[in-house]
């Protein structure tokens, strides 16, 4: 196999064991005594918690690799939109097809969201990342196999529906990992008031996302918040929760 390939796995490795790591050292360890208090759920995850989570995280980056790896075979490539010259769009559309691979993800994770929490599906597809019902940065990618492979195929989405280049495809996934860990903190990062301001009511948000692990109705979304709010899924003591939590920095 090309050693690009196992330079691809490492990469998708990095960004789950760095993002979540570093997370997790700062929030769990290092001001944990300090912030504790802040926490969104006052307790703290057990140890076999932690394990189970990063245990399955690494199957996730396995299926991933898999996933992002098939999409370079002859029988896949010639049918996607992927160029290898940054110069066949320039910069302005690869800037832009990093937008437009968060809008896709985000349109189709809510609606793959939802359908796995319908209740012949959820066994199946969604209960081991709803055992962190209390979630730790580790939990960002704990999803079962069959669910890896649901939220991975998202990439096929992408590179057959837009020109995509493999640099700017890696950046997307650094800034996926980036917000998913934040959703999983346990903290909340955004300033006291951020969702009822213009900007804050379409972007999700940690304590949004966590109270989908806690109840685990409602705040389907994953960078934004406007397919909650279109379709009436945004739970009605988001608000309130958001304020509450952000009282605890007093």
């Amino acid at each position: 196999m090309d050693q690009r390939f196992y330079v691809l796995l490492f990469i998708i490795f990095l960004r789950y064991a760095l993002i979540a790591g570093l997370a997790f050292f700062i929030f769990y360890r290092l001001l944990k005594s300090k912030w504790a208090k802040r926490k969104i759920q006052q307790a703290f995850p057990k140890k076999n918690d932690y394990l189970r989570e990063i245990g399955y995280s690494l199957l996730t980056v396995l299926i991933f690799w898999i996933v992002a790896l098939s999409t370079f075979t002859p029988f896949i490539k010639p049918y996607t939109k992927q160029y290898a010259e940054i110069g066949d769009y320039g910069w302005g559309y690869f800037t832009f097809s990093i937008v437009l691979m968060l809008l896709i993800h985000d349109g189709y994770f809510y609606l793959m969201h939802r359908i796995m929490h319908h209740p012949r599906l959820f066994k199946t597809l969604h209960k081991v990342h709803h055992m962190s019902t209390n979630p730790s940065p580790w939990a960002a990618l704990a999803f079962q196999p069959a669910e890896a492979v649901v939220e991975a195929c998202v990439i096929y989405v992408i590179v057959f529906s837009i020109p995509t280049h493999r640099s700017a495809v890696l950046i997307w996934l650094a800034l996926m990992m980036l917000y998913n860990v934040y959703g999983h903190l346990g903290y909340e990062l955004y300033p006291k008031n951020f969702q009822r301001t213009w900007l804050g009511k379409w972007f999700n948000t940690s304590v949004n996302h966590n109270q989908h692990h806690k109840y685990f109705k409602g705040n389907y979304g994953l960078y934004f918040l406007w397919w909650d709010r279109l379709f009436g899924t945004i739970r009605k003591d988001y608000d309130e929760e958001f304020d509450r939590v952000k009282s605890l920095a007093k």
